[in-house]
């Protein structure tokens, strides 16, 4: 233990002695000097002004050719269903109407919900109406709304998804007794 105690004493003392710094080859603080003192590389601006100016076409372009396309005036559309109901005239964008689809879609469900409905109770027929009265309502509230702003829209996204709450209420009632009929396990 005492020799290997006297080893670490020495390599200290050995250690101690040896130079803390080595001294360059040659003086280098002339050259830092001179890089420091210079002035600084100029960057070519051609650049930068090549994209501000392709940024400015895109922007510009982009904003010209979307007022190009909206500017159209708004197609009144007038979706007639059936004699009890009446759907409110829509005020859409150039070229977009409830179509063929809708209309037949719409009286198919009616006329499958009103004779679902005569099987209801009196309760739950009173809450199927109120539920499709306050969604009817909500569409002609959102009609009246589009007379005002026709090329809004959210209120045109809102009104297309009114019509399909109705189609999806009618639908419900008109598979409710069906679906209480077929189950077997009550």
């Amino acid at each position: 233990m005492v020799d290997q105690r006297e080893t670490e004493d020495r390599l200290l003392a050995d250690a101690a002695r040896l130079a803390t710094e080595i001294p360059p080859a040659r003086d280098l603080w002339p050259g830092i000097e001179a890089r420091i003192g210079a002035s600084p590389v100029r960057r070519n601006r051609v650049p930068y002004l090549a994209q501000a100016a392709a940024v400015l076409v895109l922007v510009g372009g982009s904003s010209f050719l979307t007022y190009q396309l909206t500017k159209t005036d708004p197609v009144i559309v007038e979706v007639p269903v059936s004699a009890d109901y009446i759907v409110e005239p829509a005020a859409f964008g150039a070229n977009f109407e409830l179509g063929n689809g809708y209309r037949l879609a719409r009286s198919n469900l009616q006329a499958r919900m009103d004779m679902e409905m005569a099987k209801l109770s009196p309760e739950a027929r009173a809450n199927v109406e109120e539920n499709l009265a306050v969604i009817r309502g909500a569409i002609v509230e959102i009609n009246a709304a589009l007379e005002q702003e026709p090329g809004n829209v959210l209120l045109q996204e809102l009104l297309m998804k009114t019509y399909r709450e109705e189609l999806a209420v009618m639908q419900r009632v008109g598979g409710l007794t069906q679906d209480v009929m077929l189950r077997n396990d009550i």
